[in-house]
This record gives C-alpha cells, structure tokens and sequence, in this order.
C-alpha cells in the first residue's frame, strides 16, 4: 500500500506574528513546529506500511524552511519527502493550498491512500484535505477516529461525529482527514534520525506540476483578509461571597440588571 501523507510546518502558537501590511502569517524567522495533528497522519500512515508493505511519501508546501518538517517525518519512518515550494504560492489560502497539493499528488501518481491531519493549528478551517479529495475526485473521509479495515480495494473507517460516530466504506484510492484519538505517534528512532539527516528531500516549483498561474498564490485565492485585530480582553468576574441563598439571590438580581 503506497500512501501520502499532506503534511504543513506552522508557527509555534507562541511566536505566531502577522504583517500588519500583506496580512499573512510571518514564517520567516519564526520558530516553526510541525502541525500537531499531522504527527497522527504520519504515524497512522507507517502503521499501515509496517501492515500491509509499500511506502509513505511525505508532501508538503512552504517556504524552503519547510524541509525541517519533512526530515522529521522521514525520523518518523516515512520512506520519501516532497518540498513543494515556489515564491508563486505565497499568500495561497485553503483553496489554492488544495489544488496546489492536489497537482502534486497528481503528479506522484502511484498512491492508494491519502492522509491528512484533521486541520492546521494556525488556520483552523479543516479545509485542505476535503479540498485535494475534491480536485482530485476521489472519496474521502473526514474525522477518521479508526481504520477497521482494507482489504479488496477499500477502506472502512469510523468517522468521529457529535453524538458518536459512523462507520464508513469507500473505495481506494481516497483521501482521509484523522483525529488524535486515531493512534498515539511515535518517537523518532535513532535510526530514523540519522536517514532524516541524510536524505535527500525534492524539491518541486509550480512549473514541475504545471500548476495554472491564476488557481496558485493570491491570484488563486479568492478568500480575502480585511481586517486583523487582537480580541477584548474579558471582563473581570463578579464573585457574590456569604450564605447560598443569599449569594443566589445576589446573582438572580445581577442577572436581571443584564436583561432589563
């Protein structure tokens, strides 16, 4: 079984930064992670390797320092990595992102399995991997919780919902998004560490994917930032301290002033 995994460096939460003039996330100079929930992609994807054989390929878009992101996943035990970088897909939001991830797996070509985590801590939409599924035109399945089964030609999996879960089955190949609850990832080996260091990552533009020029960057981007503030903060709290009937006679009434 060859599977991809779609895998994106952010900023650590705490360094993140925004220019006040573009509106983007600044990446450059910024202490960079890999995306907590990709980390379950990666494992759940040489988990599969380890069960069935074939290999795992990394993919990833970014900036060049991206590539650290990629070592990491080959210390993790996936087999090849892809660095798909170009000055042309600065700005991208989740729709070009999307499509230009879908052309590189396009271009991969020989994969039965796709594996995204469920969203990308700085954005929050769990919009990239639906989003390669649909330009793709293959199946997919968001919130995987389980992979029950692959066997002929498909796949069955649970797909966390609000009041429990379903489970799926679709055929190969598709495109799944995991929750944390799918597995628990693993350290890097040292083994795994040394292959990292001394592998060698690819590198691929827009013209190696014959990305369009108007669907990549901003040009592609219809999604349009007007505005970026830092929220209110929250207002103090109000404590009613003495007896519990007369604390909860003090709220009611405090309540009533907020609706009167």
């Amino acid at each position: 079984m060859n599977v991809i995994v779609c895998i994106k460096q952010v900023p650590d939460t705490t360094e993140v930064r925004i220019d006040p003039v573009t509106k983007n996330l600044v990446r450059e100079g910024v202490k960079s992670i890999i995306n907590p929930f990709d980390a379950y992609a990666i494992e759940e994807g040489v988990r599969l390797k380890e069960k069935f054989g074939g290999k795992v390929t990394a993919v990833t878009m970014g900036p060049p320092q991206a590539e650290m992101v990629l070592r990491e996943a080959i210390s993790l035990g996936c087999d090849d990595a892809i660095l798909v970088s170009d000055r042309a897909f600065a700005g991208s939001d989740t729709l070009a992102t999307g499509y230009t991830l879908s052309k590189a797996v396009a271009k991969i070509k020989d994969y039965d399995l796709i594996i995204c985590g469920k969203q990308a801590i700085d954005g929050d939409t769990a919009q990239v991997g639906p989003g390669v599924a649909a330009m793709l035109d293959i199946p997919q399945i968001t919130y995987v919780r389980k992979i029950n089964d692959v066997k002929d030609g498909e796949i069955t999996a649970e797909r966390s919902t609000e009041e429990g879960y379903e489970v799926v089955q679709t055929k190969l190949p598709c495109l799944i998004t995991v929750v944390k609850e799918i597995n628990t990832p693993r350290l890097p080996s040292l083994k795994g560490k040394m292959k990292a260091k001394s592998a060698v990552i690819q590198a691929w533009k827009a013209v190696d994917i014959e990305a369009e020029p108007d669907r990549i960057g901003l040009k592609g981007s219809p999604t349009e930032v007007w505005k970026i503030f830092t929220p209110p903060a929250r207002a103090q709290g109000q404590i009613f301290q003495g007896e519990a009937q007369a604390s909860v006679d003090q709220l009611v009434d405090s309540l009533k002033g907020l609706l009167y």
